[in-house]
């Protein structure tokens, strides 16, 4: 029975060891060439916008917001943005505007517009549209 125990403490110990793997750096190149590629494609995916408005002294929206990149790979520039605008759940305008800043991967940069809206907006929905990639 002690031979049987001791066996199998053996056996166990030896299997373990085994099956560590070790890193395999080629493996790895092509699984983040492949995650480049996919972010790429499609930037909208990884991008995102949040913001607030006020109205300043002159009577001007002040929209101040962030983007935030969650590629792990990819940065981007000219992140162009569309906001809508509503008073009473009805769209009253539209406005576009290109962020011309690099966005790098896994970061969040920070944006301020300057609007004339008319009167009686009660919100405004952004969104991003389309950004391209850049190589930095």
């Amino acid at each position: 029975m002690k031979r049987f125990s001791i066996f199998c403490i053996v056996f166990f110990l030896t299997a373990c060891g085994s099956s560590e793997k070790k890193f395999d750096s080629q493996s790895y190149e092509h699984y983040k060439e492949s995650l480049a590629e996919k972010e790429k494609k499609n930037p909208l995916a990884f991008l995102t916008v949040t913001a607030e408005n006020k109205k300043n002294i002159i009577g001007q929206t002040v929209v101040r917001g962030k983007i935030s990149n969650k590629a792990t790979v990819s940065s981007y520039k000219d992140v162009r943005i569309k906001m809508l605008c509503y008073k009473d759940n009805k769209m009253m305008i539209e406005h576009e505007d290109v962020i011309d800043d690099v966005i790098k991967s896994n970061s969040i940069n920070n944006f301020k517009i300057k609007y004339r809206l008319p009167k009686g907006t009660d919100s405004i929905a952004l969104s991003v549209m389309s950004a391209s990639v850049t190589n930095e």
